[in-house]
């Protein structure tokens, strides 16, 4: 995560956007953080980039099963934010299924679900092959071709 971190920040030195970089301690351990970037110079609603950051930490394991979520309150006042907006991202990210909440003691990563998690990454798959037909399109490649590279990506 510290490698993420350093990428941004470089990245983030070159540039004039407004980012607010966020490190929240959980449960008391330092070792467990939720990391947010917000990007107010972003075309993406704060709620989605909220979402989408802890959307993408759940499912890469940094975040871990059953383990509690800042406060949607404490999670607004540490980034600067409207209740609401947090709200929103919470309230998406359980409509999802990557996060449940008890009444009275707050949100928690909800167990992995392989199966959302799946239709996650052909989601994504999908995505990436649009646009390498776009490219190949641009450059005239047939399918032959690409059915080549892959075969050779994947047999590394």
């Amino acid at each position: 995560m510290q490698k993420i971190v350093k990428k941004y920040k470089k990245a983030l030195d070159r540039s004039e956007h407004s980012v607010y970089t966020v490190y929240i301690q959980m449960n008391g351990r330092r070792d467990e953080n939720l990391y947010i970037l917000i990007d107010n110079k972003s075309s993406a609603p704060i709620y989605e980039q909220i979402y989408s950051q802890i959307k993408a930490q759940i499912i890469s394991g940094a975040l871990k099963e059953d383990e509690a979520l800042p406060s949607i309150r404490s999670l607004a006042k540490d980034l600067r934010i409207s209740v609401i907006t947090t709200k929103r991202a919470y309230d998406e990210l359980e409509k999802e299924g990557f996060i449940y909440t008890v009444a009275g003691k707050g949100c928690f990563v909800a167990p992995k679900n392989t199966e959302l998690l799946r239709e996650e990454y052909l989601k994504k798959i999908e995505e990436h092959l649009a646009e390498i037909a776009k490219l190949a399109a641009a450059c005239n490649l047939k399918k032959e071709d690409i059915s080549e590279m892959l075969n050779y990506i994947m047999e590394e």
